[in-house]
């Protein structure tokens, strides 16, 4: 049966969910460099007419359609037949199918936003429209399967991800990774060229949109108005707070606070509660956003050490902090939250560490080895990166024809 308090907040969750895709596109279109910033605006944009009609035609069934052997859905719901106005009878049984399928829409969508990161300034348009595509029916949707997807293994196992810490963060930064990986450094990077973003109040911009649309990806999976979806509103606000605080000190620590370290530090706590918001007491997300800070702060510095140009840092931001926020809920979960939760390490229930652990390093080993091949793929057939004349007058104008900032 319908509950229309339901329904209206999962729909208000999707259009929040969905304002996060413009708000990645600012936020890394604000980092990269001047003659670059429209291409990768670009990326996060063309993704939510791409990946918004794969999944009305066949993501969502192979995502959450009936199981075939815990790895992928059937394709019963290809092009939405059996999903109406009625509610499912396995997922949010008490708002419309449709309100269900749409809210997990804009999820996919942000999902494939998120490693674009990773390869923007040197990424042919024309390779990452394919990679996004095979990326998204071949990496994407099993893995939601696995850990949401009714019969999925991990699912079966009891690994717990509340709103998708493995599922989209652990999945895009360890792709992230392994495209950059494939493409080798941006040209310059190595020689000590500046890579300085070009914009950082577009930045702050897309870290407002991006926090507040967060609330409806972690509040809103709850998948009802209830006292769950309060925890973990609370929950999200309070480990991105002190995650950007964390920065901000670590930053000052190092050399000085700067506005780029505080909205990195927010996101790194966002990503981090994502998989734990609704499993654990909202105060519980202050630890977590002190301690995902500080991995993604000295991750970001052993990346660079090591002289990895990923670009915009979606592995130690996103991949690290979900790894940590997913192994979170093996510690601090508890049913007195969420009663279809689980105990963690704290209550008495190391099991649930295990499982966790088990979640990540199956999602995380099998995210880079297949996008890894995807990538290695597309690189043989097409090319991966455009040539070194077109890296040095920008993306903007070599492959789109524009400039973000013409005229007099």
């Amino acid at each position: 049966m319908v509950n229309t308090g339901d329904t209206a907040w999962i729909l208000v969750s999707s259009a929040l969910v969905m304002l996060m895709t413009p708000g990645l596109a600012l936020f890394y279109g604000g980092m990269v460099r001047r003659k670059n910033v429209l291409s990768t605006i670009m990326m996060s944009f063309a993704l939510l007419g791409l990946i918004g009609m794969l999944w009305l035609l066949y993501g969502y069934s192979l995502s959450f359609g009936p199981d075939t052997g815990g790895v992928i859905g059937k394709l019963d719901w290809v092009l939405l037949r059996g999903v109406g106005q009625e509610p499912s009878d396995t997922y949010a049984t008490t708002v419309p199918h449709l309100a269900f399928m749409t809210f997990q829409a804009m999820f996919a969508i942000i999902a494939v936003a998120l490693w674009s990161g990773g390869v923007v300034e040197r990424m042919k348009f024309s390779a990452f429209l394919i990679i996004a595509v095979l990326w998204f029916t071949l990496v994407y949707c099993p893995v939601t399967h696995w850990v949401w997807g009714s019969g999925g293994w991990l699912a079966k196992i009891g690994c717990l991800d509340f709103a998708g810490g493995i599922v989209i963060h652990v999945n895009a930064g360890m792709s992230a990774l392994a495209l950059a990986l494939l493409l080798r450094p941006r040209k310059g990077f190595k020689e000590g060229e500046t890579m300085e973003p070009h914009n950082i109040p577009m930045v702050v911009l897309g870290t407002g949109l991006l926090w507040f649309g967060w609330f409806g990806f972690n509040a809103g999976s709850a998948l009802t108005s209830n006292g769950v979806a309060s925890s973990a509103f609370v929950a999200t606000n309070a480990s991105a707070a002190a995650a950007a605080l964390t920065w901000m000190i670590l930053g000052w620590i190092h050399r000085r606070p700067s506005a780029l370290g505080v909205v990195t530090g927010a996101v790194a706590g966002l990503a981090a509660v994502t998989p734990a918001a609704g499993f654990i007491s909202p105060i519980i997300g202050i630890p977590i956003g002190i301690v995902a800070a500080a991995i993604g702060y000295y991750c970001m510095l052993f990346r660079a050490k090591r002289g990895v140009d990923e670009s915009l840092d979606v592995w130690a931001v996103h991949g690290m902090g979900g790894v940590w926020g997913t192994l979170a809920v093996g510690l601090f979960a508890s049913m007195a939250v969420n009663a279809i939760g689980a105990d963690g390490l704290i209550q008495g229930n190391a099991m649930q560490l295990a499982k966790q652990l088990a979640g990540v390093a199956a999602v995380g080993a099998f995210a880079f080895v297949a996008t890894w091949v995807i990538g290695k793929a597309v690189d043989i057939i097409i090319g991966l990166r455009v040539t070194a004349d077109e890296e040095t007058v920008g993306l903007d104008i070599s492959q789109h024809g524009e400039r973000a900032y013409g005229g007099m």
